[in-house]
């Protein structure tokens, strides 16, 4: 395999408006700050947002939010970034909330390439209205389908060229769940190792999921 880092001015290309990002983090921890600042560079637009919450105003997806980049978010919550409660009033900005163990396990079904799963979680509640109800052995299931992205933007700790990812405690969170959810997934680590400095028994998110590692040097700068 050849290496795969590139600089973050190579990441451009894979912006375009429309498209659908898949951004790991909580609340800001584990969001690729670099990643997301080329996003903002580049001026697409229209972004559909799928990512576990919204951050904070000014960090994290917040900014996307907040200049009015991001035309529907995909989250478990938005009470951190009172920009997308604003914009979801004002009807500038789509908001799909979704409880965090259903929205983890639909971005795994998009990566395993099932095409949904059942589930009692929500049923009752506003989280299953417009949604199939299926119906096993008398108890009511809501129908979650499968979420899938053209990109996913992932936060790592350490990467090799080939592009195997480890993560730091809390900040692993959606990361790698999203590398199997995404056309392209491109990494932002804090830093890059030899290839082999990694034991395969520590290596998280294989090489085989990654297309592009951004050069960490650039996150310092």
């Amino acid at each position: 395999m050849k290496s795969k880092k590139k600089m973050l001015s190579d990441t451009i290309p894979y912006f375009h408006d429309g498209m659908t990002i898949m951004v790991g983090g909580f609340m800001g921890v584990g969001s690729p700050p670099n990643l997301l600042r080329a996003v903002m560079d580049s001026g697409v637009k229209d972004i559909t947002l799928i990512c576990n919450d919204t951050a904070f105003a000014d960090t994290g997806v917040g900014p996307l939010i907040t200049h009015g980049r991001v035309s529907k978010v995909i989250a478990s919550h938005i009470g951190t970034n009172p920009e997308t409660g604003r914009r979801m009033i004002s009807g500038e900005l789509a908001v799909e909330l979704v409880p965090q163990g259903t929205l983890a396990e639909r971005i795994r079904c998009g990566g395993a390439g099932i095409g949904g799963f059942l589930t009692q979680t929500g049923v009752g509640t506003v989280v299953q209205e417009g949604k199939q109800i299926i119906r096993q052995e008398g108890i009511e299931y809501l129908l979650e389908l499968p979420l899938h992205a053209d990109l996913a933007l992932i936060k790592a700790d350490k990467a090799d060229a080939l592009g195997n990812l480890t993560y730091q405690l809390s900040a692993r969170n959606f990361n790698p769940l999203i590398a199997f959810a995404a056309d392209t997934v491109i990494a932002e680590p804090r830093v890059m190792v030899g290839i082999g400095d990694i034991p395969p028994d520590c290596v998280i998110t294989p090489a085989a999921l990654v297309d592009i590692v951004v050069y960490p040097m650039e996150a310092s700068s």
